[in-house]
């Protein structure tokens, strides 16, 4: 039967499939527009299976916060292509699905890829999902994202395109605009410097014994006395946690203080840093 081009437009606008595609699957079905939307999302399914284990080392991390600044999601989304990443469509997928896990706070991806797309509820997220590896020709993953709420005073910051992206929080629960502006502030301190933790307290202890071998063997091939490795050590140790832990790092903006002293300088003795989660495109 014929296909007309009024009947292929408006299967694209419920799509946004390809033209071509489009056409066929109305030819598949006779015409009927419902059952080649059906068509073409079966189609996305198998599309999405064959892809599946394609490489996806592009992408985007993008974040969202509150207005309130007390809650906020940071999401990590992969493809194939740098190209695909940068287009509108993708980065639209990617907010929308952050606006989604701020909204429905899912407990892990599996659990957020079975929840009904909340834009076009008759889909579940995996889907959609389908639908977008269809569209982009490419394999699409969500990687992993986190979600804070409940605590206290967020802020977010992506760098560098969305190739890296941080969520931090503050012990605050006031969005005074100074706070707002410390929070990013730090979350851009996150980003740049790359702590491993908030404070040495809370480097994982594998981690302090792997260091700690390090410098032990490395102080043991200069021949000196024991209790002079052991200083050598925890020397040693001690530059590793000023510059992996975050108080303890030189604030970015003004190298001559530390995080910490820029907390203490805030006038509020009990702020502090509560946690962050950083997330760098593809490692």
């Amino acid at each position: 039967m014929e296909i007309s081009a009024e009947l292929v437009k408006t299967l694209r606008d419920k799509t946004n499939c390809g033209f071509m595609d489009c056409k066929k699957a109305l030819k598949e079905t006779e015409g009927d527009l419902e059952k080649a939307v059906a068509y073409l999302r079966q189609k996305g399914i198998a599309v999405a299976g064959k892809r599946a284990e394609r490489a996806t080392s592009e992408g985007v991390v993008v974040a969202q916060v509150a207005e309130d600044g007390l809650s906020g999601v940071l999401l990590e989304v992969n493809c194939e292509s740098d190209f695909v990443a940068k287009t509108e469509a993708f980065q639209n997928f990617a907010k929308l699905l952050a606006a989604q896990i701020a909204a429905t706070a899912p407990a892990a991806v599996d659990a957020l890829l079975a929840q009904p797309w909340q834009p076009q509820p008759g889909l579940t997220v995996q889907d959609y999902l389908n639908e977008v590896i269809s569209q982009t020709g490419e394999n699409v993953r969500v990687r992993r994202f986190s979600r804070y709420a409940g605590g206290g005073l967020l802020g977010a910051y992506i760098h560098f395109g969305g190739r890296i992206g941080v969520l931090l929080e503050l012990s605050a629960t006031q969005a005074t605009p100074e706070l707002l502006v410390l929070a990013k502030d730090l979350a851009m301190q996150v980003a740049a410097s790359t702590p491993l933790a908030v404070s040495r307290e809370e480097v994982d202890s594998a981690v302090v014994a792997q260091e700690t071998a390090i410098y032990q063997a490395q102080a043991r091939e200069s021949g000196k006395p024991e209790k002079i490795i052991e200083k050598m050590v925890t020397g040693r140790l001690d530059k590793f946690f000023k510059e992996n832990c975050l108080v303890e790092q030189p604030f970015v903006k003004n190298p001559d203080i530390t995080v910490a002293q820029l907390l203490k300088d805030t006038g509020d003795a009990a702020l502090r840093v509560v946690r962050f989660t950083r997330y760098q495109l593809g490692t």
